[in-house]
């Protein structure tokens, strides 16, 4: 088992054992998928779409966990999106995105071809789900029309990722014996 899946089981059975810290968990977790770098060392999106089955599984309420998701995913977008627009161009420079440099070129033609628009989409494509919010403060996107793709992007990724597990343990044990 590779250290990364080793850090998500441990991560998720923590979850399990304090239910009551997991719409924190899920908000930090969710922060830092958000956050450009980062998300590199975060396993994030393995440990949610697992935490979305505990929380069918352990009967743990859906939305309060889903507003934590909301939450961390709004917030490391828009803490990528200011370290973007306080650096423009030299953002690219620094280290560390100056060991990414594939990323953050992907992530500048993603956003010339689709603007703020790009914003709600990059939310659902991996490794750019990071790096989109950046450069749309490198390419001054403005305010608002960034916070509108974030807020509605983080509303419906956050239900993607979690509602399948807590769905499928609803329906599962509907049918299981009681």
């Amino acid at each position: 088992m590779s250290v990364l899946n080793t850090i998500a089981a441990d991560v998720i059975a923590f979850t399990k054992e304090h239910q009551t810290w997991a719409p924190f968990i899920v908000a930090g977790l969710c922060f830092a998928e958000s956050l450009a770098v980062i998300s590199f060392f975060v396993p994030a999106t393995v440990m949610l779409v697992g935490i979305g089955g505990l929380i069918g599984s352990a009967g743990l309420s859906f939305w309060p966990i889903w507003w934590g998701a909301v939450i961390g995913a709004i917030l490391g977008d828009w803490l990528s999106y200011v370290v973007g627009v306080y650096f423009k161009d030299d953002a690219h420079k620094r280290w560390p995105l100056s060991r990414y440099p594939e990323f953050t070129q992907r992530a500048d033609g993603f956003m010339r071809k689709w603007g703020a628009m790009g914003v709600f989409i990059g939310r659902f494509s991996g490794p750019l789900r990071a790096f989109v919010p950046l450069a749309a403060g490198v390419f001054a996107v403005p305010h608002w029309k960034f916070q509108l793709a974030n807020i509605t992007s983080a509303i419906v990724w956050g239900f993607v990722l979690l509602a399948p597990g807590w769905g499928l343990f609803k329906y599962i044990s509907q049918y299981l014996p009681h």
